[in-house]
């Protein structure tokens, strides 16, 4: 499955270089995720690229126990967590690592990068 289209795509090279990249808007100062065309808050065309710190902070997660789809079946258990990275955005992600399943709502979590099966490169987090 391929994730990249037309305003994603630096987003995912820059995961395949291993760096967590958020756009930036050069009219208003506002860091946006997902990647999109124009800025969610003024609406100006075309924001520049930044190299996210990586660093974040546990605002929820959910422990999946059991598998969604046959290709997880050898996955669970594994944690999904919303993240809200230091330069702003939020970012559903899992949380790996051998202690990932003891996460806890408010930690501290940094970025890493796993590949996929498909050949693809996908930012996770794990604990700080």
């Amino acid at each position: 499955m391929k994730l990249e289209n037309g305003d994603s795509a630096e987003y995912w090279k820059g995961a395949r270089e291993g760096k967590l990249l958020f756009q930036k808007c050069s009219h208003c100062g506002q860091v946006q995720f997902p990647p999109r065309y124009h800025c969610a808050a003024c609406w100006q065309a075309e924001p520049d690229w930044i190299e996210s710190s990586g660093r974040g902070t546990v605002e929820s997660f959910t422990i999946v126990r059991r598998a969604p789809l046959p290709a997880f079946r050898d996955k669970v258990p594994y944690v999904v967590a919303s993240v809200i990275v230091e330069e702003g955005p939020r970012m559903i992600a899992a949380i790996t690592g051998d202690n990932a399943l003891e996460v806890k709502i408010g930690d501290a979590v940094t970025v890493d990068f796993q590949p996929t099966d498909e050949g693809e490169t996908l930012p996770v987090f794990r604990p700080a």
